[in-house]
């Protein structure tokens, strides 16, 4: 089994018909699960959270095989994403995509665990702390892309279970749980 780093590639990896897309519904239907089902285990294994269409991403290569991704087969499985809410589209332009390999309503209910368990109830910590903390690391929050927290915050915000705080500047918004 072929590896990327630690992380272990499924077989249709080295399957050259993969990286094109399938003309026959069924098979393309299948296709683009497989591909849909590799990229979110890939983002989320690796912490990655924006895929940028024209950009070199690991995944859409196989060296081994000499096959590459077209540009529309690459734009095919992140819109298939983007159409199960996994992923969104950042720009108009569909240049790069926001991988949500937890929905935003996954990653509330991350952040409100991750502040029973550090005893943050009724109190206040700065985003950074939670983005990059001690108290994160080692969990699915250390690194969290911005975008996908500030959405989290807010979606708790509107439920009544934090407060938002804006500081002078990014590095010192805070959020006060009360859960």
């Amino acid at each position: 089994m072929q590896k990327l780093g630690e992380f272990k590639l499924p077989h249709f990896f080295n399957y050259p018909p993969y990286f094109t897309l399938q003309p026959v519904r069924d098979t393309r239907e299948k296709q683009i699960q497989l591909w849909k089902d590799l990229i979110l285990d890939f983002c989320k294994t690796q912490k990655i959270f924006v895929i940028g269409l024209g950009e070199e991403f690991p995944l859409f290569t196989n060296h081994a095989i000499e096959r590459s991704l077209t540009h529309e087969a690459r734009e095919a499985f992140l819109s298939a994403l983007v159409s199960e809410g996994r992923a969104e589209w950042m720009d108009k332009g569909h240049r790069k995509c926001l991988i949500l390999w937890h929905r935003i309503q996954d990653w509330a209910d991350i952040l409100i665990q991750f502040a029973k368990d550090n005893g943050l109830e009724d109190s206040v910590v700065t985003i950074e702390e939670i983005r990059s903390g001690t108290e994160s690391q080692g969990t699915e929050l250390h690194g969290i892309d911005r975008t996908i927290l500030n959405r989290a915050l807010k979606l708790l915000e509107q439920k009544g279970k934090l407060v938002v705080f804006k500081g002078t500047s990014t590095d010192d918004e805070g959020v006060k749980f009360s859960i």
